[in-house]
């Protein structure tokens, strides 16, 4: 009988590790489990070309639609996996019978973290990750729109740019000094800062929310800490993300800041491997465990959990890559 690998996470870096199962000469049988109802796409276009309109929609996906069956690859879309036995090596699915696997790959990603202040409910507060967020946030930037950015990380900083592309007003605030200062330091935290000034962003720095103000439901503008109020019809929240590591932790995994990894992305059960962002793996080229967020590692952590789950000599460790489109300037960054 031939074995069952059961992927859990229907994203980029799960797709790629089935797609790498079977490159690698994998026969037995592949399902991949996605809670969302799209099929597996790449995150960067929801808050880079697509967001901008620069680029279409179907880009996203990792793989055309008629490739999983193509390949032979279960795909379960919509399908929240409830319970993870890992001494029985079973999977309980909403909707489906229990699921056997002999080995799984833990790819559940992370979700945005949530203001827990007044006012969360109204129409208009948003939240990126998913691409029916995107959809959403894209139809809402339009030309003379209010938007406010709480955030100015990546994605706070990306949504602004696109919000200034599409004709909005858009303010940023942010608690630290400088947007982006804990990742760049001064020098390039200021050239970021000068950059979206120079579009018309208006950024508060140093500055805090307490509020979103609304009528009826629908958000009306937000209250900063200082007691000032700006005008809002969107406010996009991007205050960073958590890991999804519930399943592994109830089933009994090593969890700290994600489900702990080997160098192999073997978790402390030697039948499941956790890789993307919800894995916190030893990285012998750092010296250290790291958790990484970023799409080359979704990309390139799918295929060598992949190549470890068929018991091949591997080791996970490449250097960390990033990359973000603002206006015209480009940045990527490794380490």
């Amino acid at each position: 009988m031939s074995d069952t690998f059961v992927i859990v996470g229907g994203g980029l870096a799960g797709a790629k590790a089935a797609e790498t199962l079977r490159a690698e000469g994998f026969a037995g049988r592949i399902v991949l489990i996605g809670d969302e109802t799209e099929r597996p796409y790449e995150r960067p276009p929801l808050s880079k070309e697509y967001l901008l309109g620069t680029g279409a929609r179907d880009k996203a996906f990792v793989h055309e639609g008629s490739w999983y069956a193509a390949n032979d690859i279960e795909l379960l879309l919509g399908v929240r996996v409830t319970a993870l036995d890992a001494h029985r090596r079973t999977l309980t699915l909403d909707g489906f019978e229990p699921l056997a696997y002999d080995r799984m790959l833990l790819a559940t990603g992370a979700r945005p973290r949530r203001l827990d202040i007044p006012g969360t409910d109204h129409t208009g507060v948003r939240y990126l990750r998913t691409l029916p967020d995107s959809d959403n946030l894209l139809a809402s930037l339009t030309e003379g729109a209010r938007v406010v950015v709480i955030g100015a990380g990546w994605i706070g900083l990306e949504t602004a740019a696109a919000a200034r592309k599409h004709g909005a007003h858009a303010t940023v605030i942010e608690t630290a000094a400088l947007p982006l200062h804990r990742v760049l330091g001064d020098e390039v935290a200021t050239v970021y800062a000068n950059l979206h000034r120079a579009h018309d962003v208006d950024l508060r720095l140093s500055s805090g929310i307490a509020e979103f103000l609304g009528a009826g439901g629908a958000l009306r503008g937000v209250r900063l800490a200082d007691g000032s109020e700006i005008p809002a019809d969107v406010a996009i929240v991007g205050i960073g993300v958590q890991p999804n590591v519930e399943l592994a932790s109830s089933a009994g995994l090593d969890v700290d800041n994600g489900v702990l990894t080997d160098a192999s992305l073997r978790t402390s059960d030697p039948a499941i491997y956790a890789c993307g962002d919800v894995a916190n793996s030893d990285n012998p080229l750092i010296g250290s465990r790291i958790r990484i967020e970023h799409w080359a590692n979704a990309l390139h952590g799918g295929p060598a959990a992949a190549k470890a789950m068929l018991g091949q000599d591997m080791t996970y460790d490449r250097v960390p890559y990033f990359y973000s489109d603002q206006y015209a300037p480009g940045m990527a960054y490794s380490g």
